[in-house]
């Protein structure tokens, strides 16, 4: 089956959609921020708003004209009318499925989304089984932190178009089925996941998207060990720098992101007693509804 422009044969497909994403970057806030006057009925304008900055960008922020709505049921309802319906629950996820981001105490192993340091570059659920990847997220602003946590986003389209244009080959070995392997999960002497291999470029053969797998981690983290492989890791380390295709965007109370799982980071931050950093995520095996549904 052919992948369209992300299939290596395939030169025309992938020039004629080279050239209609380039036209739309590099992305600015203009393009990509929409307001929403009620995130439980958005209008047909402010969804199309939203789907076509998803579908030029993969990501998309939107800003609550009513700032002091925070009940966590507008993730859920927001989400819905977006075409996302079935969410992931991870270890610290709450009952709803929908995840609190904050600074907490840990039983167990130590998550660093729940510290004030730093989230090196990833795509959500890089260790998730291959049947179970995360396509979108959601993730709504309660209270930023007094000082930091500014997120970095990168379309993955868009280092998908550099990583080629270097080298075909950098492509063709990413999108091995064996490129990126998580280390099973142990906690207490017991498996909680078990070891994932997988690609980190990968295309859903349904919908023809392109999806990506991806951790900036030095540990626990083990890429295949020929010379592409390594060469192509590289080159995704020296492009997570590019100004040209970083977004840089510190969410304020009311403000929330949809994407479809792009590369994301996050800055240390600090806490004071008037602003205690909380995020509303939700973890999605859908993606954002298309320009055309």
């Amino acid at each position: 089956m052919s992948f369209g422009p992300y299939n290596l044969a395939d030169e025309n497909s992938y020039q004629s959609w080279r050239a209609a994403k380039m036209a739309s970057s590099p992305v600015s806030a203009e393009k990509v921020i929409v307001e929403l006057e009620n995130p439980y009925a958005i209008s047909d304008i402010e969804k199309n708003a939203l789907v076509k900055a998803c579908f030029r960008y993969n990501f998309v922020i939107y800003q609550l004209l009513d700032r002091n709505l925070s009940d966590k049921t507008l993730v859920h309802a927001l989400g819905q009318q977006l075409g996302l319906h079935h969410l992931d629950t991870n270890l610290r996820a709450d009952e709803d499925s929908v995840t609190s981001l904050e600074v907490r105490d840990q039983a167990g192993n130590q998550y660093i989304p729940y510290t004030n340091k730093p989230l090196s570059w990833h795509c959500d659920g890089y260790y998730n089984r291959l049947d179970q990847q995360i396509n979108s997220i959601v993730m709504h602003c309660v209270t930023p932190a007094a000082s930091g946590g500014e997120n970095e986003l990168i379309d993955h389209e868009m280092l998908y178009i550099k990583l080629r244009d270097e080298n075909p080959a950098l492509i063709e070995a990413l999108m091995q089925p064996d490129a990126m392997t998580i280390p099973a999960n142990i906690e207490a002497g017991e498996e909680i996941r078990a070891e994932q291999s997988g690609p980190v470029f990968s295309v859903d053969p349904a919908a023809g998207h392109l999806h990506m797998r991806y951790s900036a981690r030095k540990k626990n983290i083990q890429w295949k060990d020929d010379d592409i492989t390594q060469q192509a890791k590289r080159k995704i380390t020296d492009l997570l720098t590019d100004t040209s295709i970083v977004f840089k965007h510190k969410l304020k109370a009311g403000q929330g992101i949809v994407c479809n799982n792009v590369l994301h980071n996050r800055k240390a931050f600090e806490d004071s007693e008037a602003h205690k950093r909380l995020m509303y995520r939700a973890r999605y095996y859908d993606r954002v509804m298309s320009v055309n549904e």
